[in-house]
């Protein structure tokens, strides 16, 4: 069986299960800022892998002299016009253009506007449980669950018709899957984007209260119906993969701890606590929008010139012991640290407070429903995602 450790992949994306992979480690050699191959993309320039803490923070903490926009493998020159699929797409965009288009997205992430789609996100959690139940042991949990799950949450949050979800999803992971080759996963995208384009139409039209229609009745021509559908795509690329494999991936690692899966369950109050250290411990995203430096910087005693890149790997940033004290030890009882689960810095997760809310409800309500949830297989034939845009189980099977 393919494992995340597998040659092909990229080095900053290698998993051992739960862990960042061993020769991740050893590559760092406990050295925060590391050379590396950036493969073809980067041609002859220098690319830099930072794996310390207060280094990762240095670089997304600092837009002024790190660049998203003239990152290694952009299409387009950094001074030209952005490809129509990058209209809105916040992670290709350095300030200004960043702070203007994200003022306009971020009351929409506010936590009051969250608590509004608290019951939504609840009710859409007890319909899937429901259907688990129904259908009985065993199940594919990833199928069942920690896919649809956020799936259904993002298309009520989005404004997308009851009626259309379905094919939406299937257009979505189409995208999504990366194993399927750039080509495919391309003509996905552009079926993706067509219909997000016809919805901007409907929502500029007749406005409802999910997302794209308060945008499009708030700010009006202030913001673009490109710059509207690219935002959806982001929204599509960091809020499926991303949740799915956190509920996939943290249910399995709590089953393996089932004294700290009994207080996740039992205890109302561990729940904040247990969802931040799931996501600084399993962190699934492997980097951020790598970065290109505009000036000389130094970083972690390494001088990156200015035109050099740089690769963030947020796993191995939260396994510092920079950060906290045995960083290599699941414990939802410790108390929260600063991790970089989410980034940092102006391209912080916009999404952030919206997937904390939806795992703080779904683990729970999955727990207390199955007290009894088990694997149905040994644990050694789940199988991890392998060239995924973020880390996870393609498959986790259970029974109770």
């Amino acid at each position: 069986m393919p494992s995340s450790t597998d040659t092909a992949v990229p080095v900053h994306t290698r998993r051992d299960r739960f862990d960042p992979a061993g020769e991740l480690r050893l590559m760092a050699g406990g050295e925060p800022v590391t050379r590396i191959d950036g493969g073809p993309q980067a041609g002859d320039v220098p690319v830099w892998l930072v794996t310390g803490y207060a280094e990762v923070r240095q670089v997304l903490g600092d837009h002024r002299r790190f660049s998203t926009r003239r990152r290694f493998g952009a299409r387009t020159a950094p001074d030209g016009p952005r490809p129509d699929e990058l209209v809105g797409q916040l992670l290709d965009y350095d300030p200004p253009e960043h702070t203007r288009l994200r003022q306009f997205l971020t009351p929409e992430f506010t936590l009051r506007r969250m608590r509004r789609l608290e019951p939504g996100i609840t009710a859409l959690v007890t319909e899937h449980l429901d259907a688990m139940e129904r259908s009985g042991p065993p199940a594919d949990l990833m199928a069942a669950y920690a896919s649809p799950v956020p799936g259904a949450a993002l298309c009520q949050f989005i404004g997308v018709p009851r009626d259309d979800r379905a094919d939406f999803l299937r257009r979505c992971h189409a995208f999504l899957a990366a194993g399927r080759g750039r080509r495919r996963r391309a003509a996905a995208g552009e079926l993706l984007s067509r219909y997000i384009a016809a919805l901007v139409a409907r929502r500029r039209e007749d406005p409802d209260d999910g997302f794209l229609g308060m945008l499009a009745r708030d700010h009006g021509d202030r913001i673009t119906d490109a710059e509207l559908r690219g935002v959806c795509v982001l929204l599509v690329l960091a809020g499926l993969d991303n949740v799915s494999g956190m509920l996939g991936l943290g249910t399995l690692l709590l089953l393996g701890h089932p004294g700290q899966l009994a207080l996740m369950r039992d205890d109302p109050a561990a729940v904040d606590g247990a969802v931040d250290e799931l996501l600084r411990y399993l962190t699934v995203p492997h980097a951020p929008t790598p970065r290109t430096a505009l000036e000389d910087v130094e970083v972690g005693g390494r001088l990156i010139r200015a035109g050099e890149h740089v690769v963030c790997s947020l796993p191995m940033a939260n396994r510092d012991g920079a950060l906290l004290a045995e960083p290599d030890r699941f414990d939802i009882t410790r108390e929260p640290a600063a991790h970089v689960a989410f980034g940092h810095g102006v391209h912080h997760c916009l999404g952030a407070t919206m997937a904390r809310m939806e795992l703080r409800i779904a683990f729970p309500a999955l727990l207390r429903r199955f007290p009894g949830l088990r694997l149905a297989v040994p644990e050694s034939e789940v199988p991890f995602r392998v060239h995924a845009l973020a880390h996870g189980v393609d498959r986790l099977p259970v029974t109770w």
